[in-house]
């Protein structure tokens, strides 16, 4: 397998990236969070590869609770890139911070050769879009990071995703006025991230003014949904090659219980002990 590491080839994966979404087929992108499942997709045919921000965090021994940082996830899609010959697309979380760090993590992340990320709009902490209690920021302060995303790709065909968890938080409603507002602000496609019924999941491409990727994670949020089901709705992204679905993993594991191998309840325990709701005894033995 001849691999994108010259500069000529980073450059050109962003355009063939958008020469594939340009077909006329559902674009498949199966998860990756390491160089070994990164080639493992490639070599079964994939033609992108879609890094997990909560993938990559269990890798580093942490939930998906915005513990990781930019450089770090960025490091991660970069070795990504550099060891397999199809588009990388990347999770980039909130963009770390405000439009500032939308900036910075773009140039970041274009520069280490990945073809498009996402960034989203929850707050902190931020969770895998699969989890409850999410915090959600005003829709004025997300455009801004959308904006400024956009502004700041050095190449234009550089692919930046929006994504919006306000499904959970604000309705179902509010998270489409949410992704036609990103796609008013330049974003190139929109992410409503777990729709909750096969009703909304068909919804979405038709209420959305634009590109529409559809993340499908086994036992999450997301109703079980054939990628040809989605083709039709009109998904033109998609988290296999055979069975045309997610694959049927033997294990009765929900996304809650994978977290927790990776910590979670120790880190929720954090959390709520340095709440404001925490007893004022225990504030103050914490903070000795």
């Amino acid at each position: 397998m001849l691999q994108a590491t010259t500069k000529e080839a980073y450059v050109n994966t962003p355009a063939r990236l958008r020469q594939l979404l340009r077909g006329d087929g559902m674009l498949v992108a199966p998860g990756a969070y390491d160089c070994i499942t990164a080639r493992t997709v490639a070599q079964a045919g994939f033609d992108a590869i879609y890094m997990t921000g909560a993938g990559t965090a269990a890798t580093l021994g942490y939930p998906d609770y915005g513990l990781v940082t930019m450089s770090e996830m960025a490091d991660n899609a970069g070795r990504l890139a550099s060891a397999v010959d199809v588009p990388v697309i990347a999770d980039a979380d909130t963009g770390y911070g405000n439009e500032l760090n939308a900036t910075r993590t773009v140039r970041e992340y274009e520069r280490r050769g990945v073809a498009g990320l996402h960034i989203e709009d929850q707050g902190f902490p931020k969770k895998c879009g699969h989890l409850d209690n999410k915090v959600i920021v005003p829709l004025e302060e997300y455009l801004a990071k959308v904006r400024a995303a956009v502004a700041a790709r050095q190449n234009p065909q550089f692919l930046i995703i929006a994504r919006t968890d306000a499904r959970a938080v604000l309705g179902f409603d509010e998270a489409i006025r949410r992704a036609n507002a990103a796609l008013g602000a330049g974003a190139d496609m929109a992410f409503v991230e777990a729709p909750q019924t096969l009703e909304e999941v068909t919804a979405v491409p038709r209420l959305v003014k634009g590109p529409c990727l559809l993340n499908v994670v086994w036992r999450g949020k997301t109703p079980d949904i054939g990628f040809d089901d989605a083709q039709k709705a009109g998904y033109k992204l998609s988290e296999l090659k055979s069975q045309r679905r997610h694959p049927q993993i033997d294990t009765q594991m929900t996304v809650r219980d994978a977290f927790r191998r990776v910590g979670a309840d120790e880190w929720d325990a954090v959390s709520e002990r340095f709440r404001g709701d925490a007893p004022a005894s225990e504030r103050s033995h914490a903070a000795e």
